[in-house]
């Protein structure tokens, strides 16, 4: 969906005849619309009415307006960017986004997001706008998983204290939102020729017993692989031995994104560190509740569990 208030003959004329470049370096309007047939005072007297159309259409007050975009089609589990006036306001679920300098925004559509969800944007002219996203329903898998460590299905109350205290530890890593636009670049896979073993939104039944939803991918790959950064950012929680995540390294891509890879059998980043995309930050292995070597990638925008199989590629 993308939602623009622009006059198109007016961006036609921008377009073809250069709004904005030097004078030598625009087409006549004859030359851009050949079939009209003006005398020299008509000639300019249409070149001065479309001066004034292109102002009217490049003013502050209609800018706003002109510059929301949002992908056209949505599906449950995606993040999305997109684009408004820097100094708009948008409301997304209830939370306030940020709005980059540039005019960037992200939003974060969750596993079973209703069909219509709202878009609240007031722009700097006062006018506000109610937004509609509609959103395509996904189908997921029921995986059956058997030879967990039973401790982490059915966990004794001590461990159950202990997974519940690491859990907390990454609420609050997962709650930063830095202005860093590190997504911007794109993401890249964290591991290499690796087979895909689970995917998002899968319904777990873990040693018989039902779990939450698997919010990930899973990469198999045999222990040691190396696991690298999937985007620029800043390493927010790096701890090598959690009762369910095992080594984990998450890292946060800024406006709440962040990246987290799990079951890792050795870290070579720590808290505070910056990295970049490709970036070594550690090796693949069977830590934590696994049943065999892997990296379990999950991305997430803040608390919200996002489908890291839909994010964007780095351009080419």
């Amino acid at each position: 969906m993308t939602m623009k208030h622009t006059n198109p003959f007016a961006l036609r004329y921008r377009r073809e005849n250069g709004a904005g470049r030097s004078g030598a370096a625009r087409a006549s309007i004859r030359e851009a619309y050949p079939g009209l047939s003006l005398s020299k005072a008509q000639h300019e007297r249409f070149r001065g009415l479309l001066y004034i159309i292109v102002a009217l259409f490049t003013s502050p007050a209609s800018a706003a307006d002109r510059t929301l975009q949002i992908p056209e089609h949505l599906q449950q589990g995606q993040l999305v960017i997109g684009h408004v006036a820097h100094d708009a306001k948008v409301e997304f679920a209830g939370r306030r986004v940020r709005v980059g300098e540039d005019g960037v925004f992200v939003i974060g559509l969750e596993r079973d997001a209703p069909a219509q969800v709202p878009l609240n944007v007031r722009f700097s002219n006062g006018k506000v706008q109610h937004l509609q996203l509609k959103v395509a329903k996904r189908e997921y898998h029921i995986e059956h998983i058997q030879g967990l460590p039973q401790k982490t299905v059915t966990p004794d109350p001590e461990t159950a204290k202990r997974i519940a205290r690491e859990r907390e530890h990454i609420v609050e890593a997962r709650k930063r939102d830095d202005a860093r636009e590190d997504f911007l670049k794109g993401f890249v896979l964290p591991v290499e020729g690796a087979r895909i073993g689970g995917t998002y939104g899968s319904q777990r039944i873990d040693n018989g017993v039902p779990m939450t939803p698997h919010f990930g991918l899973d990469m198999v790959v045999p222990t040691g692989t190396p696991v690298h950064a999937p985007a620029d950012g800043i390493v927010t929680l790096a701890e090598p031995d959690m009762v369910l995540n095992g080594g984990i390294v998450l890292i946060d891509h800024g406006f709440g994104l962040s990246s987290a890879t799990i079951h890792m059998s050795k870290l070579d980043v720590k808290a505070g560190d910056k990295v970049t995309q490709g970036q070594l930050i550690g090796l693949a292995g069977a830590t934590g509740r696994a049943t065999g070597p892997h990296v379990h990638w999950a991305f997430n925008w803040f608390d919200v569990a996002l489908d890291p199989a839909l994010l964007p590629k780095p351009a080419k």
